[in-house]
Parts: structure tokens; C-alpha cells; sequence
């Protein structure tokens, strides 16, 4: 399978052109943040107009191993809990990256969860957003694309570990990429203190904190799963600490702040 671009182009998510896309990204990074080993970030998927600042300062400051398994949210409705691309490439404006099938193939054996499957992801957008991010600092990545739709916590803890044996058994260096907006569509002070909740939950690596105040305060978080899933996985891998490295909302970058959404990126390392 060739996963085609969908949301690149002039009044899409983020740009087409090749030179155009390096131009932008470039004055969204921050050249001078340190970089560290981590084993996932958390990163928004909006627009590059609204979102792009908060997630170019936030891979400004990880060093980009050559695999990297993206878990995203699934905003089509299509598909099985847990689907996985196993197989194929992944078309960019930077050029096709491929499909880690080694290291795909250690989370589909044995698993009661993954399941290979093309239907979730051939319009989804949260993980193609993410990819031009990677490839600008690393163009030798190859890519695990996972969606997520689950809503038992109890599974996401155990499709954690599953991935955490996978990136075990592969012996390689795999930075787990969670693909999340936060609050959507309220005022700019309410979602603040509700996404300052959220922050929170993922800073103390508490997957169970961020699921239980997600659910008990309706807040409109929309990776919710991949970030339950994410931190779960870490942690198993050794994951001791998380640090913020931005927010911010549309509403700082349009100046209408009567309905807004969350941007937030987070780093996770030992």
C-alpha cells in the first residue's frame, strides 16, 4: 500500500511544495533548543497556522531516532480499535518514507489488539501532519502509523505493553510519536484549566489521572487514547519523567478567544 498525501496543499493543513514546506517548518522550529533522547512526545495536528509553533518548538528539543511509531486518534470512524499499517510507504511533499515492517511485525505477532488495516487511515490526518515535522529533522525515518479508537482503559494499558515488548524485541532506538489536540471549541479560559488538568495527568506520567479527568470533565481532548496508550508504553520502557516544552491556543495565534483549541507539546524520557 501507497498511504497518498490527503491534507497538504494551499488551504489544507500544512503546505505541498517541497521548498515552501522546508521554508515554513523552518520558522517554526526552534534552532536553538536542546535537544534530548526521549522515549515519546506528545505533539498537536492542527493547521501549521495554528498548531505549528507549539509542535515545531516541541521536535526542536528530541533527537529523531530512524523509527518512529506515530499513535493518532481516529477522527473518520472507520475501522477496527486498534489498526496498523504493517507494510508500504508513506507519500510526503519530502518524498515517500517507508513502513517499518520489522518492527510493525513484532507489534502485530501476538497481539490481542493491532490488527493490519488500511480503511482508518487513508483520510485521518493526525498522523500525516506529524510526518514533514520528522522527516525535516531526520529523512532517513521509516514509520509505525497506528489509529487508535478504543475507550477501555484497562485495554490501552495493555496494547501499551504489547508495544513496549515490540520496541523490546527490536533492540533499536523507536521514539513514540502521540498525536493529540487538547480542549476544542470553548473559551480560551476554560480551556486553559482544562487542559491545564490534562498537562498535569501526562506530567506525572499518570495514565489513569489523564483518562479519569478527561471522562469526569467532558473535555473535548481528542487523542486521549493514543496519549494513555503512549505513556503507558513509556514507562514500561523506562519512562521517568515528562517536561513541557509549550502551549498555546488558536486563539493566541487568531485573536478570538470565545472558541479555541488546545495545543500542547509534551516530551518523555527516562
Amino acid at each position: 500500500m501507497i498511504r497518498k498525501t490527503v491534507w497538504a496543499g494551499p488551504r489544507n493543513f500544512y503546505p505541498d511544495n517541497p521548498e515552501f514546506l522546508k521554508k515554513t517548518i523552518q520558522e517554526l522550529i526552534d534552532p536553538n533548543q536542546k535537544k534530548e533522547d526521549c522515549l515519546a512526545v506528545l505533539m498537536p495536528h492542527a493547521g501549521y497556522i495554528y498548531s505549528g509553533n507549539v509542535a515545531g518548538k516541541t521536535i526542536s528539543a528530541v533527537n529523531i531516532p530512524d523509527t518512529i511509531i506515530v499513535l493518532a486518534p481516529n477522527h473518520t470512524g472507520l475501522g477496527l480499535p486498534y489498526s496498523l499499517l504493517s507494510k508500504g510507504s508513506w507519500q510526503t511533499p519530502f518524498g515517500d518514507l517507508s513502513i517499518q515492517e520489522e518492527l510493525a511485525g513484532l507489534i502485530l505477532e501476538n497481539s490481542a489488539y493491532f490488527r493490519y488495516e488500511k480503511a482508518p487511515h487513508i483520510k485521518e490526518h493526525a498522523i500525516e501532519v506529524e510526518i514533514p515535522f520528522l522527516q525535516f529533522f531526520n529523512k532517513n525515518i521509516s514509520i509505525v502509523p497506528i489509529i487508535i479508537s478504543d475507550f477501555i482503559l484497562s485495554n490501552y494499558k495493555k496494547a501499551g505493553q504489547e508495544i513496549a515488548n515490540a520496541i523490546k524485541k527490536f533492540g533499536k532506538p523507536v521514539l513514540i510519536v502521540i498525536s493529540s489536540d487538547l480542549t476544542h471549541y470553548e473559551t480560551q479560559e476554560n480551556a486553559k484549566e482544562k487542559d491545564a488538568q490534562v498537562i498535569e495527568a501526562i506530567k506525572e506520567l499518570d495514565e489513569d489521572k489523564l483518562y479519569k479527568r478527561v471522562n469526569a470533565n467532558n473535555i473535548s481532548m481528542c487523542g486521549c487514547a493514543p496519549a494513555c496508550v503512549g505513556i503507558y508504553a513509556a514507562k514500561k520502557l523506562g519512562a521517568t519523567q515528562a517536561d513541557l516544552i509549550d502551549y498555546k491556543t488558536s486563539g493566541d495565534v487568531t485573536g478570538d478567544f470565545s472558541s479555541v483549541v488546545g495545543y500542547a507539546g509534551l516530551i518523555i524520557k527516562q
